[in-house]
Formats: C-alpha cells, structure tokens, sequence
C-alpha cells in the first residue's frame, strides 16, 4: 500500500464506529488469563492484552526483540545488543507464538475459544517499524541496517498474529494498530529518517495485513496528523487535546473517506479522575472545534471509537479498572447522542 492508495475508502461503518470503547493493549496483570478476561469484559471490543508486568518480553519491544537473534530486551523496556550475534531474523524460531512474549495473546485466544467468541469484533496492537527502527539504532544498529530489520520484523509479526487470529475466530473482524510513540518526534531535527521514508515503511506495515482488516496507527502523544494520514490508515488512534483543531482540514477529509478516529479520553499519566464529566466534556469541545472548522457532526460521532489515552500497564488492576470504566462512560454518551441524532434524522 503506497501512501497515494489510502485504505479509509473500503471500511464501511461496522462494529468499529459509533462510540465503541476499546483498549489500548497493555495491562497491569500477573496473570495472562486474568488480562484477558479483562480485555473482554472491560471494553466493547475485546482487547488482546499484553501484560509487560509479568515479564518485559511481553513489553513494546520485548515482543519484537523475541522474534530476533542477537537483541536482549533490559528491565526498562529497551533493546540491547547480546555481542555473541549479529541481529538479524530469528530463522530458528517456526513461532512467534510459541515464546514467552505472546503468553497474554495466547491466554487471549484460548478464552474467546471456550466462550464462543467468534463473529464479535477484536481489537490487536503490535509495535510499528518506525518506533522499533528508532529502539535498534539507539541500542547500536547502522541506521540503515536498523530500519531494514524492523520493517522486515513487523511485517513478518503482524501476518502471523493476524493468521492466528483468523485460525481461531474466522468470523471475527480485526482492528490492527500498529504502536507509533516515537511519532511524535518525526520532525524534530535529527530523528533519524525523514518522513516520506517514515510514511513508505508504515505503509508496508499495513499493507502486510489481509484487506478485510480495519489498520491503522496509535501515537500516545501529539503528533504531526497529517503525516500520520498520508501513510494510508482506515483508524488513527490520538490523544483528545486542544491542538488537534488545528488539523480539521485533514480529519474531515479522513472522516469523509470512511476513516475512523479512536479518541484516547481518559488520561492514563498524572492524577485519574473519579468521574468521566471532564473527559467527556474535553471531547465535546474538541468535536465542536471540529464542526465549526467544516467536519460534519454525524459522521464525526459515528466514525469514532473510544479509548484510554495510552496503555494501563503501569497501574494497578483497580486502577485499571476504574480507567476502563470511564472510558466506557465516555463512550455511552457517545452512543447515546449518536442514536438520538440518527432517530432525529430518520436515519
């Protein structure tokens, strides 16, 4: 998928629209089977979960790492070089889903097996190649050689999970994000690849994925929008924040192109509300932004998700909960005022 061939146009409205609420992955559970029992109790669309406090290869980039010779993932989630090997291709691991790092999507889909998940929507979420090449070249990789190998990695990861997934619940449709953190700074001055380069290699991320797949992208924090469109998305997953206004232009057109946005809602850093009034009302004020800017009001509300603003690993279970929660608070009154606008207008 070239950036010139967006995805957004094949995606109709779906189970991924209309206020869902949906996980960003991580969770703070010991447990693999617990994490995906909450994924699926907790959100609209069950979440396949990672669960990095058990252990960090089943971080970020503990995931990618085990699928890679010569790389060592440290206890602060970075990556490391093991000096015995050149990185490279793990050419003697047949599975990536039979190593530690995938315990909680295993524990996912052996659940969603013994409860008949199969026909319900599933949301997943692996690490992209511009945020991985960035973790090789700084644990030591040329920058080239970095790149390479993480877009090869991904792509080789993304077509396995989704097989699997497909394996085992052939009726259900997939949402596939493809974590970008290091986004956000791809236009500082010295980041290491410029942006159509940035923009090529999550198109080949995505395009590595079946069609009937809804892909997109996840930053965590502000970002350059429109670079982030121009890779081709059918979601982009954003924080809410004031200065999103100010790519209108873009969203609108996105949005008219059958594009979904997930709204990361509730904070996940700094103090948790008790109650989701802020939340909601901070979302209100950005959607009323956005139409006084040209984005038509329906569409905009039926062509969104609801989620957290970055993962939950980093709290406690309550806490967790209690952000799942809010988040799903959000996302009821989302839905409600999407079906009051659809009876008002007939539709």
């Amino acid at each position: 998928m070239s950036r010139n061939e967006p995805s957004t146009s094949v995606h109709p409205i779906g189970a991924f629209a209309d206020g869902a609420v949906v996980g960003c992955g991580s969770l703070p559970h010991r447990d693999p089977a617990a994490a995906a029992a909450f994924g699926i109790a907790e959100f609209d669309i069950a979440t396949i979960p990672t669960v990095p406090g058990r252990t960090m290869a089943e971080s970020m980039l503990g995931q990618a790492a085990s699928g890679l010779t010569g790389l060592a993932v440290t206890a602060d989630g970075m990556l490391e070089i093991d000096d015995r090997n050149a990185p490279g291709a793990d050419s003697a691991n047949n599975s990536f889903l039979d190593i530690d790092a995938f315990a909680g999507f295993r524990a996912f889909l052996d659940l969603a097996g013994k409860i008949r998940l199969d026909g319900s929507p599933v949301k997943w979420q692996f690490v992209g190649p511009v945020t991985l090449g960035v973790a090789l070249e700084q644990a030591g990789l040329d920058r080239r050689a970095a790149f390479e190998l993480a877009s090869s990695c991904v792509r080789a990861v993304l077509h396995e999970l989704s097989a699997a997934i497909t394996a085992a619940l052939p009726n259900s449709p997939q949402m596939v994000i493809i974590d970008e953190p290091w986004f956000a700074d791809l236009m500082s001055p010295g980041f290491p690849i410029p942006p159509d380069e940035a923009i090529d290699r999550m198109s080949g991320a995505m395009a590595s994925l079946p069609t009937s797949s809804l892909v997109g992208i996840h930053c965590c924090a502000p970002c350059d929008i429109a670079t982030l469109l121009a890779s081709g998305p059918g979601v982009i997953s954003i924080p809410v924040a004031p200065d999103v206004v100010d790519w209108a232009g873009y969203l609108t057109r996105f949005i008219d192109d059958g594009g979904v946005v997930a709204w990361g809602v509730v904070p996940t850093e700094g103090p948790i509300p008790n109650v989701a009034d802020r939340s909601w009302r901070e979302l209100s004020d950005l959607w009323c932004a956005l139409v006084q800017r040209g984005c038509d009001p329906v569409q905009l509300r039926r062509r969104s998700l609801i989620t957290p603003q970055c993962g939950l690993a980093s709290h406690s279970v309550s806490v967790a909960r209690q952000i799942a929660r809010l988040t799903a608070d959000v996302g009821k009154r989302v839905k409600d005022q999407s079906s009051a606008t659809r009876f008002a207008l007939g539709a």
